[in-house]
Parts: C-alpha cells; structure tokens; sequence
C-alpha cells in the first residue's frame, strides 16, 4: 500500500509542476515592437474594379512593369507611378495595400483598378466592383535600436 501511495504522491507532484512550468511559460514573452502605422495622406471614396492580364490588353502596365494578376498593384487615374495605397472594401472592412502601376479605370464612378490577387484578398472577386476607400500612405520609418530617445 505505501509504494502505491508513494507512487501517487509523485505523480500528482510530478503534475504539478508540469503544470507550473506550462503556466510560467506565458510570462517569459518577449515584447516585439508593432512596426508604425503608415501616415495617411489624402483619402478617396468611390468604388473599386479589378482586371486581369487578359482584360488589360497587353501584359505591360503604364509604367511599364508587366502585369502579373496576384501582383499587389493597381490602376489610378492621376496618382502617381510607385505611389502606396490602401484599399479597402467598405463592405467587409478587408484592405491591402497595393503600389499605383498603371493608369485607369476608365469607367465613370470607379476610383482604382486592382488586381485579381488583390481583388481576392478584398473579397469581391466574384461582385467584380465593390465601395472602397483609398488612402494614400507614405510609410513610416520604424524606430532605430540605437535611437536611445526611445528608451
């Protein structure tokens, strides 16, 4: 009896310590800095489209990088070439962001083209258009580990 009590003893020990150490493991987290939202510089709302290789009639873009349809890039009609944006589908909330490659869309009422790759991520590949907002951004240059104004 007592080498079963004592086989017991140390399991129910051996237990809890095991559950110690998973219940100390939380604490040992390191705290990563959350890189700088990027600075929104102007704003549009209008609504979105999105085109493919097929549709645009060639495999060059306005700028001149070719067209590839899961490539974060878009069409805007004035922005300028290499200009960051974020889009995002005021129907669900879901935004990306895409750099401004190509000129367009040319259909009255819509604001930007982006890619089918981007379309997906959106969530209206299958509606084709959806209500957006584009935010212009510029992006924010994260804090230097050297920079002791930080600390």
């Amino acid at each position: 009896m007592n080498k079963i009590h004592a086989l017991l003893g140390l399991a129910f020990s051996s237990a809890m310590l095991l559950s110690n150490c998973a219940s100390n493991s939380s604490h040992l987290s390191v705290d990563t800095p959350t890189p700088p939202e990027p600075l929104v510089t102007k704003t549009y709302q209008g609504k979105a489209s999105w085109y493919q290789i097929k549709c645009n009639g060639g495999t060059h873009t306005a700028s001149g990088i070719p067209l590839r349809d899961y490539a974060m890039t878009a069409a805007h009609k004035t922005l300028p070439m290499g200009t960051k944006v974020r889009v995002t589908n005021t129907t669900n909330n879901k935004s990306v962001i895409v750099k401004i490659t190509d000129r367009g869309p040319y259909t009255k009422g819509r604001i930007i083209d982006v890619t089918k790759g981007a379309a997906e991520k959106l969530g209206f590949i299958h509606r084709g258009i959806t209500a957006c907002k584009v935010e212009v951004i510029e992006d924010q240059p994260s804090p230097s580990l050297e920079d002791d104004s930080t600390i």
